[in-house]
């Protein structure tokens, strides 16, 4: 669950920062009152934090471990 959510806050930051790069438009401090303003500062403190805690998926091991007894 944590690792959607820190999924879905990245693809939110990346969209914004191809706004930034394509447009010179941010979209986050638009909707949230510049720059400076409080939420936009939260948002973007969130999005840092989830790209940290994305570091971690490049090096877990996703393979499944079930173990079929086809013996019985």
């Amino acid at each position: 669950m944590l690792d959607k959510i820190a999924l879905t806050l990245l693809v939110i930051g990346g969209l914004n920062w191809g706004s930034i790069g394509i447009f010179q438009f941010d979209l986050v401090a638009w909707i949230c009152g510049g720059q400076t303003g409080i939420i936009s500062r939260v948002i973007y403190i969130l999005v840092g934090l989830a790209a940290i805690w994305c570091i971690s998926l490049l090096f877990r091991d996703t393979r499944d471990t079930v173990v079929n007894d086809s013996t019985a």
